[in-house]
């Protein structure tokens, strides 16, 4: 509440949780601006108990992504949730036509010591759309019964070249990080 009443985003001394939140209010102005103002709209209808709309926002806050691709073929694996056919069978065109913007500013502080296990929820937007902008647009359009269940799993270190293991199939064969 003490960014939409201030405008003023906390930042700790020593703090790299409070580093990336910040670099991605820098980054992701309208976006980080609708899940604040989502969250303070939510809080008073809610009598003490977070519901799942603001289960969805913390969600995608602390560990969101944006995935921005417009190939059905690679959307469709990515629905499905076949991550080796996707990250691997298809790992050129994933990297020439699927964009993963990562916001979630607890997924950038775990990234300074990465494992095969973390794993971002994600939105899809247009290859082509200002990530910020429709993102923000997404945010606003969520109907009241929104829960988390309406982002996209993404393991974000089997993405081509994000961790060593991915430059091997064996590495999408791990069932802890890829099922």
């Amino acid at each position: 509440m003490k960014v939409f009443e201030t405008g003023e985003v906390e930042t700790r001394p020593e703090s790299l949780h409070d580093f990336f939140n910040a670099l991605v209010w820098l980054a992701f102005p309208s976006t980080k601006a609708r899940i604040n103002a989502l969250h303070a709209a939510e809080i008073p209808r809610e009598g003490g108990r977070r519901g799942r709309l603001r289960d969805l926002l913390t969600i995608f806050d602390e560990g969101g992504a944006i995935v921005q691709c417009d190939d059905p073929a690679l959307l469709g694996l990515l629905g499905a949730r076949r991550w080796k056919e996707l990250f691997w069978a298809h790992r050129q065109r994933v990297r020439e036509r699927m964009r993963v913007l990562v916001i979630g500013h607890a997924v950038l502080e775990q990234s300074l010591e990465p494992w095969p296990g973390i794993t971002c929820k994600a939105i899809v937007l247009r290859w082509n759309a200002d990530p910020d902008r429709c993102a923000a647009a997404w945010l606003s359009a969520l109907e009241p019964g929104a829960s988390p269940r309406d982002l996209v799993p993404l393991p974000i270190y089997g993405y081509p070249g994000w961790h060593p293991g991915s430059e091997s199939p064996d590495f999408y064969e791990d069932r802890r990080y890829f099922r």
